[in-house]
């Protein structure tokens, strides 16, 4: 296997105002191309986000209930 050799210099990178500018220049040509939700979609999304989150946090301290349950029991047994 062959290591790869340096034969040519870099070029030195531009100023450091000039690389950010090009950055935000570039971001906001990406943000156009985003397709955002209209009102209705995002109410939509949010409603959907909001009902999983719910559903998980309910099904997680139903689930951490029965597991402190049953600790309690095993600790109950133990003695």
């Amino acid at each position: 296997m062959s290591v790869p050799t340096k034969t040519g210099s870099k070029a030195p990178a531009p100023p450091l105002g000039q690389r950010i500018s090009r950055y935000l220049r570039e971001v906001r040509a990406e943000l156009r191309k985003v397709a955002w939700p209209n009102r209705k979609e995002l109410v939509t999304y949010t409603i959907v986000v909001l009902v999983t989150v719910g559903i998980a946090a309910l099904f997680l301290g139903v689930v951490d209930i029965i597991v402190s349950e049953l600790l309690t029991l095993l600790g109950a047994l133990g003695r």
